[in-house]
């Protein structure tokens, strides 16, 4: 879409506008929560926490975990590393019970204690 024509839209029809307002605030918080991400954890923690995005931890979607048909080379580049890691990581994270992981991958409420206390490696 045109910027003229966005622009003429959004100043005629103001419930659009609120919409598109929002969903801009929302994407430029996302993006400024990834590159903190990026620039402050570890490829275990970004990994932990694309996982929980992918599932939608937190969107009050019920106790269930969802499961995230995902391969590992595209978890490798949501997170910046590569798909060797994230196998090793996925693994480390199916052993301690925090994943399932058998072609989708079912994130446990365990994951999100990882992530929230913040601990740079778990103990095995």
């Amino acid at each position: 879409m045109e910027k003229e024509s966005l622009v003429r839209f959004l100043h005629q029809n103001s419930d659009f506008a609120d919409y598109f307002l929002a969903h801009l605030l929302t994407r430029t918080a996302r993006v400024e929560a990834d590159l903190g991400d990026q620039l402050f954890n570890s490829s275990e923690m970004r990994l932990a926490r694309a996982l929980l995005l992918l599932a939608n931890f937190g969107n009050d979607v019920g106790q269930e975990p969802i499961p995230v048909k995902v391969n590992q080379e595209t978890l490798a580049a949501l997170i910046g590393t590569t798909r060797s890691r994230v196998n090793f990581f996925m693994n480390k994270f199916r052993k301690l019970g925090l994943i399932d992981y058998n072609g989708t991958v079912e994130v446990q409420k365990t994951l999100l204690n990882f992530v929230l206390n913040e601990r740079p490696h778990i103990e095995r």
